[in-house]
């Protein structure tokens, strides 16, 4: 908040921080909701006047929900279409099938753009989606890697990067002919094509690297005069004015959940950027009416599901949330469920960084549930796994956390754990950040020792176990009310000087 000149109780303070949650989220209602950002959209679109804006989307939208889960992405293809987006890139819209994937792509009214998504060689012999109007056969490319708008007057070109680890971090077995990675000599290399044969006045990257791999991308590549950034789902108010050997690159990140609306007024002329002016609008549902339109199309999509979502499972007797980078009250809800259900020592979660916060007092219903946990590889695992295999997967996760190289980070936050702590030392090397693993009763973990383990959502093969909302549900049930008897929280030991490590 100091950083930004944010006033701490304010509006803005609780749309940018966790401070004061509970009071701030009493006082000032829900925060997000495509009804709502439907209503500012068509405001500030009709103020800036027809043909003088872009709406991107960087991803990460046509995933997340039951409803999505139930309708293969469509329903937010849907929504996006009414939104009226123009131009986005992907991520967890590559965890459907590939051919589901094409279809939603060419359901979607926009254009989606990826230049790092390539086809490999064996399958490009006979690519089965040759059809496909994105595909580049030259070039081995599986979608358009950039797309040119004529925005007021002013030619812009939109390169698209999706989330270069989407077949290490999800599963390959759904995209099995698609290659990703950051690719950045091909970026290079577009960039200069495009500025030399397109002429463009702007050119802008829409971007699901996440944060940190968007400011070390904008200093090694030349050209971009904005990256609009996803992924990390960070919500910062300001650009970061990154210098390169071509002048500079503004970056930006607008957050997750429909919660922002990132605002960027360009002043272009005479093929360049002159001036530009930043905001990143909260989404606060009290302040804006929901839109008609688009609340009667949500309304329609979750009809034939509504009984089901709305059930009430149980109450929180505590604030539930998510996004911590080591734990959150929700994730240990999840955690404890798959020890009790499965009869494990203990339990490992993904660490993703987005669901719905639960206040005290309010119902937990099954589309709570369904927010935390729907992804397309919900199936769960109970098996024996050795103290260096924990471990192991402990070192993997916090090395795509904390690798000092951001082109080696993949994002989200550390996989949760339930009946273990651990020490974690963020700024050591890879293979020396954990240590000090006990079970809850204090007992050491040692590293030829069997533990039974339960988990979900893994990448490799399919796990054989029921949905992890399914199990989630029953423990709700089961408890009632929900008061956590203890956070799993690691000791973090060499970050003392770190801002961003809170009390």
């Amino acid at each position: 908040l100091q950083h930004f000149n944010i006033e701490s109780g304010t509006l803005a303070a609780h749309a940018f921080s966790y401070l004061n949650f509970d009071q701030a989220a009493q006082q000032f209602g829900k925060v997000g909701g495509f009804a709502h950002l439907a209503s500012l959209v068509k405001r500030l679109r009709a103020e800036r006047g027809d043909g003088n804006s872009l709406l991107l989307d960087g991803g990460d939208t046509w995933q997340g929900s039951g409803t999505a889960y139930w309708t293969r992405g469509k329903d937010m293809v849907g929504a996006c279409n009414l939104l009226g987006v123009d131009v986005m890139t992907g991520h967890w819209e590559f965890t459907y099938l590939d051919s589901e994937i094409i279809d939603n792509i060419g359901e979607f009214r926009g254009d989606f753009v990826a230049q790092n998504v390539g086809i490999n060689d064996a399958a490009l012999f006979d690519y089965k989606f040759a059809d496909f109007a994105g595909f580049n056969e030259d070039e081995g490319l599986a979608f358009k890697p950039y797309t040119i708008k004529q925005v007021g007057g002013v030619r812009v070109a939109v390169l698209g990067q999706a989330f270069p680890y989407t077949p290490i971090a999800n599963p390959q077995r759904f995209i099995p002919d698609w290659t990703f990675g950051i690719q950045e000599e091909r970026m290079q290399k577009i960039i200069n094509r495009v500025r030399e044969q397109e002429q463009p006045d702007l050119v802008v990257v829409l971007s699901h690297n996440g944060m940190d791999v968007d400011l070390k991308m904008a200093a090694q590549v030349s050209g971009i005069d904005v990256i609009f950034g996803g992924h990390t789902h960070d919500g910062v108010p300001a650009p970061s004015v990154v210098p390169n050997r071509g002048g500079r690159t503004l970056v930006t990140n607008a957050g997750s959940n429909g919660k922002f609306l990132g605002v960027m007024d360009l002043d272009v002329g005479e093929g360049k950027l002159r001036d530009f002016r930043y905001r990143l609008v909260p989404v606060f549902s009290n302040m804006l009416p929901a839109d008609a339109e688009m609340q009667a199309y949500i309304d329609q999509v979750r009809d034939p599901y509504r009984t089901m979502l709305e059930e009430q499972l149980a109450v929180a007797g505590e604030t539930l949330y998510r996004r911590g980078n080591f734990n959150g009250t929700f994730d240990q809800v999840i955690c404890d469920a798959l020890r009790q259900v499965n009869d494990a020592q203990v339990s490992l979660s993904p660490g993703f960084r987005w669901g719905t916060t639960v206040l005290p007092g309010q119902a937990i219903t099954m589309d709570h549930v369904m927010d935390q946990t729907c992804i397309t590889y919900p199936e769960t695992y109970r098996r024996e796994m050795k103290g260096s295999e924990i471990k192991a997967i402990l070192e993997d996760v916090s090395d795509n956390l904390f690798n000092v190289d951001p082109y080696f980070q993949q994002g989200g936050d550390m996989v949760r754990v339930g009946g273990l702590d651990y020490t974690c030392a963020p700024n050591q090397s890879f293979g020396k950040r954990i240590s000090d693993m006990t079970l809850d009763d204090g007992t050491l973990v040692e590293a030829d020792k069997s533990y039974m383990v339960s988990g979900w959502a893994t990448v490799g093969a399919q796990s054989p176990g029921r949905p992890i909302w399914e199990v989630v549900a029953d423990y709700l049930r089961d408890k009632k009310e929900i008061k956590l008897e203890k956070l799993n929280t690691p000791r973090l030991v060499g970050v003392a000087d770190n801002p961003g490590l809170a009390d």
